[in-house]
C-alpha cells in the first residue's frame, strides 16, 4: 500500500483503501499474457455447467488469496445464476447442505488441486470427483483448475489489475 494511501486510512477510518497494482505484468510481458488469455479462452470452452466453474474459480481464488479473483469470480458466479447464500457458504461448503454431490466432489478436487503443498491429490479425492464427470468432464474440470490457479498467482504476487 502507497504511503499515501496509509495516510488517508488513517486520517478517515471510512475512506477505502485501494491497493496499488504492483506490477503490471499483462502489459510489461504481452506476448505472455496473449498466450495467457488463449488457454483462459480455450478452458472456457467445455461442457460443464458455469455455474459449477465459477464455484470453483472462486474456491480457488480464495484459497490462493486473489482479491481480484474473487471478486470476479463471485460476480461471475452470481450472473451465472450462483445465489448469495451458496457464495457466502463457499468457505465452509463441506459444512453445509447447499452442494450437491457433483460440486463438492468439484470443490474436493479444486482444493487438493490447489494446495499441493500439503500433499499429492489423492486417490480417493480422484475416485470421488470421477464418479461424479465422465472422463472429457474431468479433463475440463482439471483444466479449469489449472488455468484459476495460474491467473491467483498472478494476481495474488504482481496484482496487475486494480478492483473496482
Amino acid at each position: 500500500m502507497s504511503t499515501q494511501s496509509i495516510e488517508n486510512a488513517a486520517a478517515s477510518p471510512s475512506t477505502i483503501v485501494v491497493p496499488p497494482v504492483r506490477l503490471a505484468v499483462d502489459t510489461l510481458a504481452p506476448h505472455i499474457n496473449r498466450a495467457m488469455n488463449a488457454l483462459d479462452a480455450a478452458s472456457r470452452e467445455v461442457g460443464l455447467e458455469g455455474s459449477l466453474l465459477e464455484l470453483v474459480r472462486a474456491r480457488a481464488s480464495q484459497l490462493n488469496g486473489c482479491a481480484y479473483c474473487v471478486d470476479t469470480h463471485s460476480k461471475d458466479a452470481r450472473e451465472a445464476g450462483e445465489s448469495e447464500r451458496r457464495l457466502y457458504a463457499l468457505p465452509v461448503w463441506r459444512e453445509t447442505p447447499f452442494f450437491t454431490a457433483r460440486e463438492r466432489a468439484a470443490l474436493e478436487l479444486t482444493e487438493a488441486a490447489t494446495r499441493l503443498t500439503d500433499g499429492h491429490v489423492g486417490d480417493e479425492v480422484f475416485a470421488r470427483a470421477a464418479a461424479q464427470f465422465d472422463e472429457t468432464e474431468l479433463a475440463e474440470l482439471i483444466w479449469t483448475i489449472t488455468v484459476i490457479n495460474a491467473w491467483n498467482r498472478l494476481g495474488a504476487v504482481a496484482r496487475p489489475w486494480p478492483l473496482g
